[in-house]
């Protein structure tokens, strides 16, 4: 009664302290009551007591203890797997009780290895019912890259006789929006519908973001709007789809229609408001957020200070981002990871590590992403030897074997630095076959060192995997076109409108006065373009006064000389600067952002520019941040 109708856990136990005579039951019910409430670690010290004591626990108890394991999620599972021992020692592996217990143990404890370990369990039931089935489905999408295998596991429970529950359809709907597949996810929604679950939240808030991450968010607009009612959840769902699809404008309308609704918004709301400022790099929204999250409180928020940490840092503040980093009380993997990528995206590789080393001296264990940002700011900033033995570091003092991504750090580390035969011979030894994020990788290095031998055969690599992959296409049309080869650039790109790929369209901007402006290459549709181009044309006489001189090698179409120097001045980077030289105040740095990787004429041009106007520029590109002060760039040319 007190520790379930009361949720009194201390009354609970002094009931059951003072009990003179206990048995199995009285154990199981503390123990089940301490893991509902949100107690695992007592709970599993009461299954250590009890066995102490002398107690045999039965099914019941050790799916509780079971459950317990799975709320501390990674942090037990080793005791999870003894018990998971336990348990097929006495005989009870089949009991749809415990079987339910060890899959969802396994599902949300998802580290290597353990994939294999909970599809046993799972596989060795003898009878399965609703729990199990959407234990083992929900594993498959939470475990990553398994979610075709979610989606089969799906269409064969149907086919049987347990039917699905509103969390089977919600999970399977996430599994269709990690693969993109709204078709598929319209279909099993249909099916939700026939079993009664058109009004269930749960689904309801799935189809959102199954359509938002299909980049449909019309449709997640609609199936929004179409709710019967409103949760938070279902205003957190569709603000953060509209934060990921970079709609830091649509995010925050719905922020103030959350206020007028009378809901109180929690942690994952401003997270996700942070989330949509930082990728648009919105500094003045990602402001007003910050201000807004101290008013209700949640300034001290763990989650919400890494998010904060990351706007800041993406934002171009990396000293605002390691002032909130500085202040927190209380800081995870997450936190030291977000404060490593910053320094690395900014180009400050010591600071990268020196940060690297405090956490390690700190006692927090680095996880597989953590290895990413301090091997990319060994990357950006030609660190070799130093990229080397944090690499061979992860698996020999963390036990943490390598990844796609580390090996393609790697390579762009030694790619960037030169030592493209080291690369190549790295990527011959890798213990894995390489994918196309390697080659890739591999491939962009060739173009900047204009080894067209070696760029081929990366080419080669990456179509013979995935003959529609765009970026294989345009890199090497590049590396063509740097060297001059225009009918070998002409080839591919037939190719390219045969298969119907289509490049991504270089796309620069820029906030001003809370407004995001965009520009493409020779855009003219900013109501100030008169002004913006009046503009350019002033700063490009003035910085070849002092010596600039456009280099038209960066311009990768067939042209006469004197084209090439008006298209390379028309490249959006540079339109962002002018206007941002028009509309912002000289006491602040201009920041641009670009989605592309910035070009070497405008890197070289927009240096000049700072020297002319005595401006402080930072650019965004799609690999880091360039700091312009007086005419040199915080990158020293290596990027």
């Amino acid at each position: 009664m007190f520790a379930k109708g009361n949720s009194d856990l201390d009354l609970a136990f002094k009931v059951f302290d003072k009990m003179p005579d206990r048995n199995v039951v009285a154990w199981t019910l503390m123990i089940t009551r301490c893991t509902q409430l949100g107690y695992p670690k007592g709970a599993i010290e009461l299954f250590v007591d009890m066995i102490l004591n002398g107690y045999v626990p039965d099914r019941f108890t050790l799916s509780g203890v079971v459950s317990a394991c799975t709320e501390l999620e990674s942090e037990s599972l080793s005791l999870g797997k003894q018990l998971h021992s336990w348990v097929i020692r006495s005989g009870s592996a089949s009991d749809v009780c415990i079987g339910c217990s060890l899959v969802d143990m396994y599902a949300k404890c998802t580290i290597d290895g353990s994939l294999d370990d909970y599809r046993r369990v799972f596989d060795r039931m003898e009878k399965h019912n609703v729990m199990s089935w959407t234990a083992i489905i929900t594993g498959y999408v939470q475990y990553g890259g398994c979610d075709i295998e979610a989606i089969d596991l799906f269409c064969k429970m149907i086919e049987g006789p347990v039917p699905p529950n509103h969390f089977t359809f919600s999970s399977v709907l996430k599994a269709c929006g990690n693969l993109s597949d709204s078709r598929t996810g319209e279909q099993f929604y249909s099916q939700a519908v026939k079993y009664g679950f058109a009004s269930d939240d749960c689904v309801g808030n799935s189809l959102i973001s199954m359509y938002a991450r299909s980049g449909r968010m019309d449709d997640a607009q609609k199936a929004f709007e179409s709710l019967f009612e409103k949760n938070l959840v279902s205003y957190n769902t569709i603000v953060n789809a509209y934060a990921k699809n970079l709609d830091s404008e649509g995010a925050s309308e719905l922020f103030h229609e959350i206020a007028d609704s009378g809901v109180e918004v929690n942690a994952f709301t401003f997270t996700s408001l942070l989330s949509g400022a930082s990728n648009i790099g919105a500094i003045g929204k990602g402001e007003q957020i910050h201000a807004r999250l101290l008013k209700s409180g949640f300034q001290s928020n763990q989650c919400v200070c890494n998010a904060m940490i990351s706007m800041y840092a993406r934002c171009g503040h990396i000293e605002t981002a390691f002032q909130v980093f500085n202040e927190m009380g209380d800081r995870n993997v997450i936190s030291w990871t977000s404060m490593i990528t910053g320094f690395a995206k900014h180009g400050f590789a010591t600071t990268a590590l020196e940060i690297f080393h405090k956490m390690l001296k700190a006692r927090i264990r680095p996880n597989e992403i953590t290895y990413i940002a301090v091997l990319s700011a060994c990357s950006h900033a030609g660190l070799v030897s130093e990229g080397w033995e944090i690499f061979n570091s992860m698996h020999e003092e963390h036990k943490i074997a390598p990844r796609m991504e580390h090996y393609a750090c790697m390579v762009d580390l030694l790619g960037r630095s030169g030592s493209l035969r080291e690369a190549i011979e790295f990527i011959n030894t890798m213990p894995c076959t390489p994918d196309a994020l390697v080659w890739r990788t591999f491939l962009g290095a060739c173009r900047v060192h204009h080894d067209k031998e070696l760029g081929e055969h990366a080419a080669k690599m990456i179509l013979q995997q995935d003959p529609h992959d765009t970026a294989a296409h345009i890199l090497l049309s590049n590396l063509y076109a740097s060297s001059g080869q225009w009918d070998d650039v002409a080839r591919i790109r037939k190719n390219m409108k045969e298969r119907n790929l289509i490049k991504e369209a270089g796309c620069s901007w820029i906030e001003a006065d809370n407004k995001i402006h965009r520009f493409h290459v020779a855009d003219t549709s900013d109501p100030q373009a008169q002004e913006i181009y009046e503009k350019l044309d002033e700063m490009t006489l003035e910085i070849k006064g002092l010596g600039y001189f456009p280099d038209t090698d960066f311009v990768l179409h067939e042209l006469e000389e004197e084209q090439k120097e008006q298209y390379v001045f028309q490249h959006s980077e540079k339109i962002a600067v002018a206007f941002g030289l028009i509309s912002t105040s000289r006491s602040k740095p201009i920041r641009v952002f670009k989605n592309l990787r910035v070009c070497g004429d405008c890197h070289t041009a927009i240096k000049y520019i700072s020297m002319a106007t005595g401006r402080d520029i930072v650019l965004r590109d799609s690999n880091r941040f360039h700091h312009i002060k007086n005419g040199t760039c915080s990158c020293n040319d290596y990027w």
